[in-house]
């Protein structure tokens, strides 16, 4: 089923992200020449994404405010996890604190968002589009990427797959500076 509507990211950076792109690459090329490194806030889990229809300027209308509202997060990834019967494995990361916060932020600033199927669960996906097989399966659940990291920004992507998903802009992370 082909995914389209507007999705809300905070991407990786420095080494973490060239590292994490490394894995993306080795285990899912497809995935990992669309998009750098990100944690998904608002269109995979906890809420859907924006209709595809939802106009740019309302997006930054109601997302810049908690962008500047909102201090950079350091967050630190759990341990490598399969998602239940699924082919997707990821790096998750504590869905409570400072992440759930922002997340609740976007999903109620009065945007239309479409429904979620699950709920909340922060992750960096390794492997999306192939059949896991059993090497590939134990080679992504031995990755450790334990170093407390910080996001920066939020990112809003179009995305209308299968073409590769359209940046629609950027904002900073600016609370408390």
């Amino acid at each position: 089923m082909a995914v389209s509507g507007i999705f809300i990211t905070t991407e990786l950076e420095g080494e973490l992200a060239k590292r994490i792109h490394a894995y993306q690459m080795r285990f899912d090329p497809k995935m990992g020449r669309y998009l750098p490194p990100h944690i998904t806030l608002i269109g995979s889990s906890g809420s859907g994404p924006a209709p595809p229809d939802t106009p740019v300027a309302l997006m930054k209308e109601k997302i810049l405010p908690i962008a500047k509202a909102t201090p950079p997060i350091t967050l630190q990834f759990g341990h490598p996890e399969r998602f239940v019967q699924r082919e997707i494995v990821s790096l998750r990361l504590d869905p409570h604190g400072p992440l759930r916060k922002l997340h609740e932020d976007l999903k109620t600033c009065g945007l239309p968002f479409l429904p979620s199927r699950y709920p909340f669960t922060p992750h960096c996906t390794i492997n999306l589009y192939p059949t896991l097989t059993a090497a590939n399966l134990k080679a992504m659940l031995a990755i450790r990427e334990e170093e407390p990291f910080t996001v920066h920004t939020l990112c809003v992507y179009h995305t209308k797959e299968p073409q590769p998903p359209t940046l629609l802009f950027r904002a900073q992370l600016e609370g408390g500076a």
